[in-house]
């Protein structure tokens, strides 16, 4: 009977691959017939000016070509001419028009131009304005006047100033290209039945406004799950959970979750160091995973240590963490270190205080010190995968 069911899901198995293999054959074929249809000339001018006037790779240009064609280089003169004028490097130039080579075939001065402008006009000036406007391919291709103009107003309604509005759209450009009103409306409607203060959600807009455009249903979700882990609605942690929980998924909140857990960290426990410091989540599964398993095996923390001080999932391990365990190896092997010496608050305390305390008082007796607090060759490797 086992030997049966193996069979018959390997044979449902290869019929699943054979038909995925023959929808991504046919999808080829459509590919390459849609490609043979332009005229020779034109598909070799094309991937031509991609590559000698927008500076594409060869194999970029290709790619680019089977989006958009090129029958007179007029109008992408221009439209790069403007780009250039507006502070676009050549390489971000061709970063752009690789992901969205449809840009080329826009009017510049009666579509790119007005919406440039008009995004000076609010500050987004110098090295900035290429950055945002590489940051979303949406932007460019929204309308002023119905689209982008009416969603700087409605979030300037709520953060008031500039300022507050270029920090919200650096955090996330995402939402300029959004349905304010079937998203970004029913969320904040929500946040204000559930008593959230008219301050916090503009802070939560400053922060992430990408957590104001989840789907309705599942930000209500969002809300409800934050609230029952004990998050009062009038409390600043309660925007911070929303903003943790609403720019992931289940399935990665609950691999991080199962990264803590592994550690000896219980249900509620977990919970605990959450409501501690609501960002920890942010930090990146790989992250978690290495900090842990430093604090635990080599610098012989308790995994209870953590939940008290979660923070200590936030900082940086280059930066932070493992000059100052090189430093106070280096002092407790002279001798030199308090037995009863707080090595959770030694790792957490502000940089000046570490120093002072831990630092240039043994400069002069003890010289290796600078070097352990300067050397980051051991755990550069460490760093590498647990940063990112």
């Amino acid at each position: 009977m086992f030997r049966f069911i193996c069979k018959t899901l390997l044979e449902q198995r290869r019929s699943v691959d054979l038909n995925v293999n023959c929808v991504r054959y046919l999808q080829t074929l459509t590919s390459l017939n849609s490609i043979s249809r332009s005229p020779p000339d034109e598909r070799s001018l094309t991937v031509s000016y991609l590559k000698n006037s927008c500076g594409l790779s060869l194999e970029e240009a290709i790619s680019a070509s089977n989006v958009v064609n090129i029958k007179n280089t007029q109008k992408p003169n221009s439209v790069i001419q403007l780009l250039k004028s507006h502070g676009f490097t050549n390489s971000q130039i061709a970063s752009f028009i690789s992901k969205y080579p449809r840009i080329l075939l826009a009017e510049p001065e009666k579509n790119l131009k007005p919406k440039i402008e008009y995004f000076k006009s609010v500050g987004i000036l110098g090295l900035d304005l290429p950055k945002f406007l590489c940051s979303n391919k949406q932007i460019l291709l929204c309308s002023l006047k119905n689209q982008i103009i009416p969603t700087f107003d409605f979030l300037k309604g709520f953060v008031q100033t500039n300022e507050n509005l270029l920090f919200a759209l650096k955090n996330s450009s995402r939402v300029i290209s959004c349905n304010i009103e079937k998203l970004m409306v029913p969320n904040i409607k929500t946040l204000r039945a559930h008593g959230v203060p008219e301050p916090l959600i503009a802070r939560l807009i400053m922060l992430q406004p990408q957590s104001l455009i989840l789907r309705a249903d599942l930000f209500d979700n969002v809300v409800d799950v934050v609230k029952e882990m004990g998050f009062q609605p009038t409390s600043g942690s309660f925007i911070l959970a929303i903003r943790s929980m609403s720019v992931m998924s289940k399935a990665t909140w609950e691999s991080k979750k199962e990264i803590l857990i592994s550690f000896g960290w219980s249900e509620d426990e977990f919970v605990l160091a959450f409501k501690r410091q609501p960002i920890l989540m942010l930090s990146s599964a790989k992250k978690i995973r290495k900090l842990m398993d430093f604090y635990v095996n080599e610098v012989g923390l308790k995994p209870q240590d953590i939940i008290r001080y979660p923070h200590l999932l936030l900082v940086s391990m280059e930066q932070r963490i493992f000059p100052r365990w090189s430093v106070l190896k280096v002092l407790k092997s002279k001798n030199l270190l308090e037995k009863d010496i707080n090595v959770v608050r030694a790792l957490i305390v502000c940089k000046k205080e570490f120093e002072k305390k831990f630092v240039t008082r043994y400069v002069d007796g003890c010289p290796d010190v600078i070097k352990a607090y300067q050397s980051r060759v051991d755990v550069q490797d460490v760093v590498r995968d647990c940063e990112t």
